[in-house]
């Protein structure tokens, strides 16, 4: 039988029929459709369907740590099996090099699924059924895994925890397990591995609980999409020894972890901690507007909620923004390796808040980053265990203006925007008279030039040691359609504000002058679209047909001259537009790569260079609505091919990118910010504007009579 994913009342059950796939498909999504669940920390528990560690992040506990740690993998491995009736059932494989894995899923695996955005499987082992769930405590670093006998007479139960602790993303060599100290305490064990890491607390709950101490390495584990991408792939894990207890018919057994005080800890039974954390979904859905609250809108919801996290360790910031009453929040750009970026959270905040309805989450993040400004930037990122930023990015700070609009658009919050103006207005006159990294104003066309030598500065940032794939110097499209966007929002709010102290008219002059430049120097006449670059620092214009060029429509103020709109539309829907997202590049233009894969230097080779981008499919989406209103409708077709994706890669999330052609094979994040915020909420509006429509008709309707 073909894989299969059905849907369920209200909230959507991602569910995968593991029993009947074929052997091929069944070896497949074992090895590579992932999971995740986090805690609004940035940490999180991640696997595989079928239970094998493929990536360096895997693991059942990766906690968010202050700094200098960042995110630890701390519980990196389960081995779980049942004796019953004289048989051993095995319900997690492991992958050892020296022997060929045939069946990385367990046999006994009859079924995947999300309930409310958290994972179960069930197990059938001869006569009985077991059923396997997982989740965070919101805010804690604290895992649970459940194990219920469903039906069946039972058996013993034996969990053998395995680890290696390290960075989320240091190598797989070790573990040094002579520094881990392993101690039976009154609730529980710890394990102590360094006295400036936390002790990790382990719980076992169980009729006739037992741990069996028998310590012991497991070597030669492989970790396959490591060594698909031309990474260190073998690893070796440390087990302290095994818990054991019996599985009674209609009870359950649960191990806990946790990197939090013991007081925490015993604060949650397992069972209330599922309560809770299912209560907290279901308040998710009802602040989503109606649009968002079932189907396939409402998995977005949940799989938004993963992204927005209070950061760990910034203490000054917290200082700060407690002291005024506010928190700080922010938005991780992509599971499993990034951290927060500036860029992705200004892109991904209308989706990820706004359309969610988590409107004071949004208002934190807008204050948090204007806190963060400098010399004009907002920092493109956050290095993993920093509390400081990186600010190398010239296309951040004019994003920040965008997502600004869009939440005053929603909340009207005009005192968010008495606190955040005059920073806006500094972060203008910064680039009006240069900032950092070559980034200013030409002051003889208005137009916004980028550019420094060994430096990555627009959203296509592929880098590879010195090597900068797509510089993109000189005045890039979307920065000019951003700026322009940006010194109109600047006159508005001036103006909303009555503010009397700053020259409005100055800033509309300069707008006046950007938009006039832009139209004489983007438009490529002989190709009917928008030139990439124009004065690049080579020499010349770059003519590359990329999506960038459709900002200059996405905006709310858009810079290109309504008449060529439709030419730039229908030209990235022909040569760019995939069911998954928009190619970075046209098919036949120069270093096109029709796949994502390889080690580091291919894959960055490819990155920006045909590879789609899912988080692309809403500017696409406005420029279409804009441009063909009365075929607004049509836009839906355009997200259909997420609706499949969401079952295939990441469960119930939606990837970083994707392979340039047929059959479009999601690659990098298994989780991405800007894509998931973006579908959603091209899904939103596209709603919303049906509804209107439909309001509109039967008004027009009432009347007639």
């Amino acid at each position: 039988m073909k894989t299969i994913f059905r849907p369920a009342p209200i909230v959507r059950h991602v569910e995968l029929d593991v029993a009947h796939l074929d052997e091929r498909t069944r070896s497949r999504r074992g090895l590579f459709t992932e999971w995740i669940v986090t805690n609004g920390l940035g940490g999180y528990l991640s696997g595989t369907v079928g239970g094998l560690n493929t990536r360096r992040y895997h693991g059942w506990l990766i906690a968010a740590l202050p700094a200098p740690h960042g995110r630890t993998m701390m519980l990196n491995h389960l081995r779980e099996r049942l004796i019953a009736g004289g048989q051993t059932y095995v319900l997690a494989c492991d992958d050892l090099i020296h022997k060929d894995t045939g069946e990385p899923v367990s046999p006994y695996l009859s079924e995947f699924r999300l309930e409310n955005g958290l994972p179960v499987w069930v197990f059938r082992c001869g006569g009985n059924v077991i059923e396997k769930r997982t989740c965070m405590v919101h805010l804690q670093n604290t895992a649970y895994i459940t194990y219920t006998l469903l039906e069946g007479e039972g058996g013993r139960l034996e969990v053998q925890p395995a680890v290696h602790v390290r960075s989320h993303d240091d190598s797989l060599a070790g573990p040094p397990e002579e520094q881990y100290r392993w101690t039976g305490v009154e609730d529980g064990f710890e394990l102590r591995v360094s006295d400036d890491l936390p002790v990790l607390k382990l719980v076992w709950n169980c009729d006739e609980c037992d741990f069996h101490m028998k310590t012991r390495r497991l070597d030669n584990l492989r970790y396959r999409i490591e060594q698909a991408r031309g990474y260190d792939w073998e690893g070796s894990l440390w087990s302290p020894g095994g818990f054991t207890g019996e599985l009674r018919p209609g009870k359950s057994a649960a191990l806990t972890a946790s990197t939090e005080d013991w007081e925490k800890v015993r604060s949650l039974s397992p069972a209330a901690a599922f309560a809770v954390e299912l209560e907290r979904k279901r308040r998710l859905l009802r602040t989503a507007p109606p649009e968002a609250r079932e189907g396939f809108p409402a998995e977005l919801v949940f799989a938004a909620d993963q992204f927005l996290i209070t950061p760990m360790g910034r203490t000054a910031d917290q200082i700060r923004a407690h002291a005024v009453g506010d928190e700080i929040r922010t938005v991780i750009a992509g599971y499993h390796w990034f951290t927060d970026w500036g860029r992705d959270t200004m892109i991904s905040l209308e989706g990820l808040t706004l359309s969610t309805g988590r409107y004071r989450e949004a208002e934190y993040i807008l204050r948090s980053f204007g806190n963060y400004i400098h010399n004009g930037l907002i920092p493109n990122m956050f290095p993993e265990g920093r509390t400081s930023g990186l600010y190398h990015t010239a296309d951040a700070t004019l994003w920040f203006f965008h997502a600004i609009d869009r939440y005053l658009q929603v909340t009207s919050d005009w005192e968010t925007l008495e606190f955040l103006l005059p920073k806006m207005v500094d972060v203008a006159e910064w680039h009006l008279r240069g900032t950092d990294f070559g980034i200013h104003i030409d002051q003889n066309d208005g137009l916004m030039v980028q550019g420094q030598e060994g430096y990555q500065l627009t959203w296509m940032d592929a880098k590879v040691g010195d090597w900068v794939v797509t510089p993109r110097r000189g005045k890039a499209v979307e920065l000019n359609a951003l700026w322009y966007n940006a010194l109109r929002l600047l006159v508005e709010w001036l103006e909303a504000l009555e503010d009397t102290r700053t020259d409005r008219a100055r800033y509309l002059q300069l707008a006046d002058q950007c938009r006039d430049s832009f139209n004489r120097r983007f438009w490529n006449g002989e190709k009917g679209c928008l030139f990439d670059v124009v004065d690049t620092f080579e020499g010349g214009d770059d003519s590359l047909i990329r999506p960038n060029q459709l900002i200059a429509i996405s905006l709310k103020y858009p810079v290109l001259d309504e008449s060529r709109w439709k030419p730039v539309v229908e030209r990235c829907m022909r040569e760019l537009l995939t069911p998954v997202g928009l190619r970075s590049l046209a098919r036949g233009e120069k270093d096109y790569k029709p796949r994502y894969d390889g080690d580091l230097l291919a894959r960055d080779a490819a990155y920006h260079q045909g590879t789609v981008w899912g988080w692309l499919i809403g500017p696409f989406v406005n420029a279409w609505v804009k441009t063909f209103p009365e075929q607004a409708h049509k836009a839906q077709a355009f997200l259909h091919g997420f609706d499949q994706h969401l079952y295939e890669d990441g469960v119930g999330t939606i990837s970083e990118i994707f392979d340039a052609e047929e059959p479009f094979t999601p690659r990098g994040c298994m989780a991405q910010a800007w894509s998931v915020a973006e579908v959603l909420r091209c899904e939103v509006m596209l709603s919303q504007m049906r509804s209107e429509r439909g309001q509109q008709k039967e008004l027009e309707t009432t009347v007639g009579r």
